[in-house]
């Protein structure tokens, strides 16, 4: 039975695809840090992502609230992937910490080299080539000590970060993001299963698909499921669960930091902006103000790689209204007292 939180159903996936849905694949690594080969200890795991990726950054926002960044390293893939003319192919994930970004006339200093299997390799596509898997996407959890791929789906990777925090940290950390509380496991659970199928998954619905009548119900799909998140937060609860920042809030996070600049044109999400929804706003920016939050993602990145492979490889500018973004996010007043939270239908 397929995971909804997890992972989309991939039956019929072929004709599904051929008919111009977006259909998400299945990630091929599973094993899990706890597993009897890949013991939680610090410095031994190594994370391969790309900014951009909305996926990715959910191991690296789960990195950084639980107090991992020096126990687990981590190279920054290019947010562009490689083009036609690439001796390697296209489409595929680089590190090259001196391409230069078209946004910015300048290369990124997020990006890196990779510097986590020892060879240097520039393709995310050769890690996996040397376990024999021709798989090539990111996020990619990597052991540095057998010198092999624990796990990329990102699902599981922030939630054996959380599982396994103290061990890998070496000591106590800060909080949990799925605490041992089994009712509010079942409230996260059901978030993250609707989050995952209309918002997270279901902006790709809305943006990647060619089929209108796939697209409409994404789309729908999608503000409906905003304007329901900013009534269940009308109440005055500052994080979806109540009190407490967890996993449903980390992986509701990267979709909606990047609506209003990037998704509401990139992904035809023009309903309405995250500013609409005065209860969502305040959420948005009052995740991001939390202790590196804001440094583990970046709308430079987001921005060049999602405009960046469009047609013509051109980067919009805005939005400036009401200010630049990130820096809106330190402004919860910013959020519109009424908001039209649902599209009309």
């Amino acid at each position: 039975m397929t995971d909804t939180a997890t992972e989309e159903d991939q039956s019929d996936a072929q004709s599904r695809r051929a008919k111009g849905e977006f259909v998400r694949g299945v990630s091929g690594f599973r094993h899990a840090i706890g597993d009897a080969d890949f013991a939680p200890e610090p410095g031994r795991y190594h994370l391969f992502v790309a900014l951009n990726c909305p996926w990715c950054h959910r191991a690296t926002l789960a990195r950084a609230v639980l107090g991992l960044d020096d126990a687990i390293t981590m190279d920054v893939a290019f947010p562009n992937r490689t083009s036609e003319d690439d001796p390697a192919g296209p489409n595929l994930w680089e590190f090259a910490p001196d391409r230069i970004a078209t946004l910015t006339g300048a290369t990124l200093p997020e990006c890196t080299p990779e510097t986590g299997t020892g060879a240097g390799h520039r393709l995310a596509r050769d890690i996996y080539r040397a376990e024999g898997s021709d798989e090539q996407s990111l996020p990619v959890l990597y052991d540095k000590r057998t010198h092999r791929i624990v796990n990329n789906e990102s699902a599981e990777i922030l939630r054996m970060f959380d599982t396994n925090a103290e061990a890998l940290r070496g000591g106590s950390a800060p909080h949990r993001l799925y605490p041992d509380d089994v009712a509010l496991q079942a409230d996260i659970d059901a978030l993250n299963a609707r989050i995952y199928t209309t918002i997270n998954n279901g902006a790709y619905k809305a943006g990647f698909s060619s089929d209108q009548s796939v697209y409409a119900a994404a789309f729908t799909a999608y503000f409906d499921t905003l304007a329901d998140l900013d009534t269940l937060l009308s109440d005055g609860r500052p994080f979806l669960t109540g009190d407490r920042f967890t996993e449903a809030d980390l992986r509701l996070f990267p979709t909606l930091y990047r609506h209003d600049p990037v998704y509401y044109l990139r992904m035809k999400l023009n309903g309405a902006r995250i500013l609409d929804h005065p209860h969502l706003w305040r959420w948005l920016c009052r995740v991001h103000a939390l202790p590196g939050v804001a440094g583990a993602g970046s709308l430079v990145h987001c921005r060049q790689g999602y405009f960046g492979r469009s047609w013509n490889g051109t980067v919009p500018l805005g939005p400036f209204r009401p200010m630049l973004y990130p820096d809106a996010y330190d402004h919860p007043d910013l959020a519109s007292p009424i908001g039209k939270n649902r599209p009309d239908t």
